[in-house]
C-alpha cells in the first residue's frame, strides 16, 4: 500500500510539471503501466495543477458549448497579450480547453483590435477558429470606441459588457444603446497612470470578477511567469494594477423592459464595396483623406493642453504633429509684419502622441489626463476653403 501512495505522489508530480492536455493524455498509460486503479474523472473535470477537488462549470455555454468572450480595443493597450494571458490562464489554472486569437487590420498603435477567447470542458473539441460574433463577455478597452464601432455587436440579453469608463453604468447604457444585460465599469486608464502600469491589467482584474470559475491567483502566477523574466521590475505594478482591477469593478445589472427583446444577429455578408456592390466606374464614394477621419478615438487617456499665452508660435509643434492637428492664422505681428499665428489645436485629428509636448521649447503645451468634453470645449477647428 505505501508503495502505491509512493507512486501516485509520483505520478502527481509528473502531471503537475505538464500541460492539461498531455496530463489527460498521460494518465491511461501510466495506471496501465503501474497497475493503479485512477480516478480518470477527477483528472478530467478539476485542475490538476492546484490540486484542487471542486469542479470548474462554465456559467453558460453556446449551442456549440463555448463561452465567448470578446475583447474591443486599439493597438498600444495590450489587449491581445491579455487575450493570450486569459486563455492562459484558464486552460492552466481552470482545467479548460480553451483558445485565443486577434484580428486587427493596420498593426499600429491607435487602430482597432479585437481579441477573442473561447472556453470549453474538456470533452468538447474546439474546431472553431472564427471571430467571436455572439460575446457572453465583451471587455471594452477604451469607451471611444463605441463613435465609430459597434463594440456590443451580438450580446445576449445576459451578457456582461465590462467597459474602461468614469461613467456610471447608467450613463453607459445609454451611450452603448444597450436594451438590457450587464454592465460592469472599471477606471483602468486612471488606475494603470496611478500605479505606472497598463490598462489591461487593470482590465484583467476586472474581467476575473466577472469570471468566477476563473481563479484570480493562477492569473498572478501567469503575470509573474509572463513579465518576470524580460520585465521583472514591472511585475509589482502590474500585480497592484490587476488587484485593483478586480476590486475596484462596479457591475450593475439592467433587465429588458417587458415586451421588448434584444435586436436579432445579422451577420454582415455583403462587403460594402464588393464586385457586385462597387458604383460604375470604380468611384471610390468615401474619399481616403483624413479630413472625414475622427482619431480622437486612438487616444489612450492623455492629451495635449495649448496655453495661448505662453507660445511663441515657433512651429515646432507642428513640425513633429504626424496628423497636421495644429490650426494656424495669418496675423500682423506689433510691427505691422504678416505673420503666423498659432490659434489652438483641432482635436478631431489628436490621436495622443504627445509629440508635440516634448517639442515645444516654451512649455505652452501640457500633458494633461482626458476629460469626457474637454476637448470638444477646447478644439480649434480647421478651415478649408475648398470644402
Amino acid at each position: 500500500m505505501a508503495n502505491r501512495w509512493r507512486v501516485r505522489h509520483l505520478i502527481l508530480e509528473i502531471l503537475h510539471r505538464m500541460s492539461l492536455y498531455q496530463a489527460l493524455r498521460m494518465i491511461n498509460i501510466i495506471s496501465k503501466i503501474c497497475d493503479i486503479s485512477l480516478n480518470k474523472s477527477i483528472y478530467t473535470t478539476e485542475n490538476i495543477h492546484k490540486g484542487a477537488m471542486s469542479v470548474v462549470h462554465l456559467p453558460k455555454v453556446n449551442e456549440l458549448g463555448f463561452f465567448e468572450i470578446r475583447l474591443e480595443s486599439i493597438g498600444g493597450l495590450g489587449a491581445n497579450l491579455a487575450g493570450k494571458m486569459l486563455a492562459e490562464a484558464g486552460v492552466e489554472g481552470a482545467g479548460l480547453n480553451g483558445v485565443s486569437f486577434s484580428s486587427y487590420g493596420s498593426e499600429k498603435k491607435g487602430s482597432p483590435v479585437k481579441a477573442h477567447i473561447r472556453f470549453c470542458d474538456l470533452n468538447t473539441p474546439i474546431r472553431d477558429t472564427s471571430p467571436v460574433e455572439r460575446p457572453h463577455v465583451v471587455s471594452i478597452f477604451h469607451e471611444a470606441l463605441a463613435k465609430t464601432v459597434n463594440v456590443v455587436s451580438g450580446i445576449y440579453a445576459d451578457s456582461t459588457v465590462l467597459i474602461n469608463s468614469r461613467k456610471s453604468p447608467e450613463q453607459l447604457k445609454g451611450v452603448m444603446h444597450m436594451l438590457g444585460g450587464t454592465i460592469a465599469v472599471i477606471d483602468a486608464t486612471g488606475i494603470a497612470l496611478a500605479e505606472k502600469n497598463r490598462v489591461n491589467m487593470a482590465m484583467l482584474g476586472a474581467m476575473f470578477r466577472l469570471c468566477p470559475f476563473l481563479d484570480p491567483d493562477t492569473m498572478k502566477d501567469v503575470i509573474r511567469k509572463s513579465l518576470g523574466t524580460k520585465y521583472p521590475q514591472s511585475v509589482a505594478s502590474a500585480l497592484n494594477t490587476f488587484e485593483r482591477g478586480y476590486n475596484e469593478v462596479t457591475i450593475q445589472e439592467f433587465s429588458l423592459v417587458e415586451g421588448m427583446s434584444m435586436p436579432a444577429f445579422i451577420r454582415a455578408d455583403t462587403p460594402v464595396l464588393g464586385y457586385e456592390t462597387q458604383a460604375m466606374g470604380g468611384i471610390i464614394t468615401n474619399p481616403g483623406n483624413s479630413f472625414l477621419k475622427d482619431l480622437s478615438i486612438s487616444r489612450s487617456g492623455m492629451m495635449p493642453h495649448f496655453e495661448v499665452e505662453k507660445c511663441i508660435h515657433c512651429a515646432q509643434c507642428d513640425t513633429v504633429c504626424p496628423d497636421f492637428c495644429f490650426v494656424w492664422e495669418e496675423q500682423l505681428d506689433k510691427k505691422g509684419r504678416p505673420q503666423m499665428f498659432l490659434k489652438g489645436i483641432d482635436f478631431q485629428y489628436c490621436k495622443g502622441c504627445l509629440k508635440c509636448i516634448e517639442a515645444c521649447p516654451t512649455d505652452a503645451l501640457a500633458k494633461v489626463l482626458e476629460v469626457e468634453g474637454v476637448a470638444d470645449t477646447q478644439t480649434v477647428k480647421h478651415v478649408f476653403d475648398y470644402i
